[in-house]
């Protein structure tokens, strides 16, 4: 999930579909979030991926959601 500043919707999809080729989807959204990245790789690639968002001047914050498999044994 990535927070840009205002009006920077644009630039930043722009910059990010430049970007790292672990990204499986960019899409703008509605919320508290402007836009959101599907990731799909190893931690590592996903760790560098958002250290690399991170340099667009235009991105105020992220925040990272992880999907997890869990067996609760039903």
């Amino acid at each position: 999930m990535i927070m840009v500043k205002p009006g920077k919707v644009d630039k930043v999809v722009q910059s990010l579909r430049r970007r790292r080729k672990v990204s499986k989807e960019i899409m703008v959204v509605t919320g508290r979030a402007d836009i959101c990245v599907m990731l799909q790789g190893s931690i590592s690639s996903l760790n560098a991926a958002v250290i690399d968002f991170k340099k667009i001047p235009e991105i105020v914050s992220t925040e990272t959601l992880m999907e997890v498999e869990v067996d609760m044994g039903w």
